[in-house]
């Protein structure tokens, strides 16, 4: 097996890296910016264009050098940092707008070829230049850098030339007479501005992550990037500076807004610079090509895309030919096109939300604190802000419909793969975000009030000394805390037991998740199971996300009655509701359909409250299971002077409008309760209040009476129907 070349800081990062940024507007395109914004506007424009990508090239590498970054470039930056899902949601666009982007760089090549040859067939130019890109780009990333040093030699012969000609007189204006200030008159006198001119420069300077893209076949990425894309940044920039002084001062106003060719005309050896057009073109393509065939292979990796497996297959050298055959195919399909004028910004759009999310990866690093985050490479705090701000801005001011739409193919692709349950192979740092802000809500929650009844939700606390246990209750668990609610499982065990009890709670909490449903578990080492529970109770008032509901099957515990007595007793004293569940040996759920709701007597005095006594927890039970059951809730009480039926009827009614119980039927029934348990309605599921010593007689006799499970609830206090 021959061994995987690895490149080194000259020839795999500032090289593609200054040579994409040396593009084609250089040649063709400054001197018309210059024609209308002036020496000053042009050197503004040039300064805020290389303002935006020096801050996110700085961002960038600054994070590499805090991770192992693997292939990809760009995309394993945000992956390994926010996740294989925002990862992707960029990697996906931004590979195929790098696909377009080899087009349009072979359209460009094509463009400059007919300028020497008028009557050469412009799609045979296409077909060839094609051919010859995926020919060193499919043999080898090798081959493909040192064809690089080729054109490079080429570009620094266009540039000397340049050179010569303003040592030869071609700066015929002193830099008195040079316009410093633009008229912005546009083409053919049809006027513009400084923005829509920026907007023609900016993509020239969009070539920093060139260099990145090879981070896969870096000797040393962090070291690589850093100094590469640096030096690029910089070299480039003051070619460029330099250029647009030497354009401004060899040509007029209406020589460089009508001539592209300007510096073709002005140089000493026009074919140098004809030459140096072909080459930028083609080394673009060609670091084009290299970088989003990396792209994908590096997302086939992860299985971001169908046939993952398949893409991420290298050969023994090391290349990704079968990324490259598919990378081949988008973009000869794409030149079928012919006119990529309409979709050409949307290469720009991408390129720039990639830099907003570099910097924004950076700017949640810094404010998360973690001690993870030591990037050999510090920069300023403000940097990354700088560069999210001006990147956002460049976006909307370069086209906003595009801009929005290429925000929304971003948020389309997030939200597909956040359906596709990747399996993320690094560490990111989603969960350091998540609990930093989770932190920073408890500290601010903490502030209000401890009552916080609209916040409710169910929060169950489940004994567990059997597994078996839950697994029978794991229907109704998941219904009434799912979705937004969570439970707790507290196993109490020996030391023998409790490995076993931990492996078997783990799997019982992944299925809730599985579900939807937030749960969390602990092993109480003990063999008292009523002390451990009291214990674990207590410890369990510190967190901030306390259980609020303890649960209990009274049917399938392994403990005395006496004993549940106790735990009740101890939850009611920690501000716990209570729920006691009694399960139907044959009955279970029924069809889930209806859900009848028991209300006491409360004769003589029917006046309703903002407290309605023992009554909210149940009816909150009660519409978490009508909504993921779809069932119908039934509100009945029982009287025994009829004379209280007017009243009774009332506050049912006044009760199911103020806690907002939509198509809820209300019974009021007379004479004894227990006689009426036979005569009421038949329901799935009946809830009755109960007292702080349950009466577990009256609990069997009830679900004896009702023919169906049955569950008894005693509110905390902390619940509220009517909030």
């Amino acid at each position: 097996m021959s061994a995987i070349k690895k490149f080194g800081t000259f020839g795999g990062v500032f090289t593609p890296t200054l040579l994409t940024i040396l593009g084609v507007i250089m040649y063709l395109r400054l001197g018309w910016v210059i024609g209308n914004a002036g020496l000053l506007g042009a050197w503004l424009i040039i300064i805020i264009s290389f303002l935006i990508t020096t801050c996110t090239a700085l961002s960038m590498s600054s994070i590499t050098t805090n991770i192992r970054i693997g292939s990809g470039g760009a995309y394993a930056i945000v992956s390994q940092s926010l996740g294989l899902e925002i990862g992707g949601s960029l990697g996906i666009p931004r590979y195929i707008s790098q696909g377009l982007a080899v087009t349009m760089y072979i359209f460009g090549f094509r463009e400059g070829w007919l300028f020497i040859f008028p009557h050469h067939n412009p799609f045979l130019i296409d077909v060839i230049v094609f051919v010859v890109l995926f020919g060193i780009a499919y043999k080898s990333a090798n081959l493909a850098i040192r064809t690089q040093y080729i054109i490079m030699a080429i570009i620094v012969a266009s540039l000397v030339s340049i050179v010569l000609a303003a040592f030869y007189g071609s700066m015929v204006y002193t830099t008195i007479d040079v316009t410093r200030w633009g008229s912005f008159t546009g083409s053919e006198g049809m006027g513009t501005d400084f923005w829509l001119v920026f907007a023609v420069f900016f993509p020239a300077s969009t070539g920093i992550m060139a260099g990145a893209n090879m981070s896969g076949e870096l000797e040393n990425p962090r070291k690589s990037i850093l100094i590469g894309t640096m030096w690029a940044v910089a070299v480039s920039f003051a070619i460029y500076m330099i250029l647009a002084f030497w354009i401004a001062r060899s040509a007029s106003e209406t020589e460089l807004l009508n001539n592209y060719n300007i510096m073709i005309d002005k140089s000493y050896f026009g074919p140098a610079i004809v030459a140096g057009v072909l080459g930028a073109t083609f080394s673009s393509a060609l670091a084009s090509i290299i970088g989003s065939s990396r792209i994908l292979q590096a997302m086939g990796d992860h299985k971001v895309i169908p046939k993952g497996d398949w893409l991420a297959l290298r050969n023994k050298s090391g290349e990704p030919r079968n990324a490259m055959a598919v990378t081949g195919i988008m973009v000869f399909a794409t030149m079928l096109m012919r006119d990529l004028n309409a979709i050409a910004p949307l290469v720009t759009m991408f390129f720039l939300i990639t830099y907003t999310m570099i910097n924004l990866v950076l700017i949640i690093e810094h404010n998360l604190g973690l001690i993870s985050f030591r990037p050999t490479f510090k920069i300023h705090k403000t940097i990354p802000w700088i560069g999210l701000i001006t990147s956002i801005a460049a976006m909307f001011i370069i086209n906003p419909l595009l801009s929005l739409i290429s925000i929304l193919v971003v948020v389309a692709v997030y939200s597909i793969l956040t359906k596709r349950d990747l399996n993320t192979p690094f560490e990111d740092v989603r969960s350091g975000l998540f609990v930093s802000f989770a932190e920073w809500a408890a500290k601010h929650a903490s502030l209000f009030p401890d009552r916080q009844e609209r916040a409710w939700k169910p929060k169950l606390l489940v004994p567990v000394t059997n597994p078996e246990t839950v697994r029978g209750d794991f229907f109704f668990l998941e219904k009434i805390a799912g979705p937004k609610g969570s439970v707790k499982l507290m196993g109490i065990g020996n030391k023998e037991k409790s490995k076993e009890l931990s492996a078997n709670l783990l799997t019982l909490s992944q299925a809730f998740q599985k579900k939807g449903v937030f749960a969390s578990w602990t092993v109480l080492k003990t063999d008292e199971f009523v002390q451990g529970i009291g214990l674990g109770i207590q410890a369990l008032e510190g967190e901030f996300f306390k259980p609020n509901i303890l649960f209990v099957n009274l049917y399938n515990s392994n403990e005395s009655r006496t004993d549940l007595k106790t735990i009740i007793r101890e939850a009611i004293q920690s501000n716990l509701g209570i729920l006691i569940f009694a399960p139907h040996s044959k009955a279970g759920f029924g069809q889930t359909q209806t859900i009848n709701v028991w209300i006491r007597d409360r004769s003589p005095s029917w006046k309703i409250s903002w407290d309605v006594g023992n009554l909210d927890l149940s009816i909150l039970l009660a519409y978490k299971l009508k909504v993921n059951w779809n069932a119908q809730i039934r509100l009945i009480t029982v009287i025994e002077k009829e004379e209280e039926f007017e009243h009774a009827e009332q506050f049912m009614n006044s009760l199911m409008d103020l806690a907002r119980l939509p198509k809820t039927e209300t019974i009021v029934l007379t004479g004894n309760f227990l006689q009426n348990i036979a005569n009421a309605p038949l329901a799935d599921l009946n809830i009755f209040g109960t007292l702080e010593e349950p009466d577990f007689d009256f609990i069997d006799k009830m679900v004896k009476q009702t023919s169906s499970s049955c569950v008894f609830v005693r509110d905390s206090g902390f619940e509220n129907v009517m909030a």
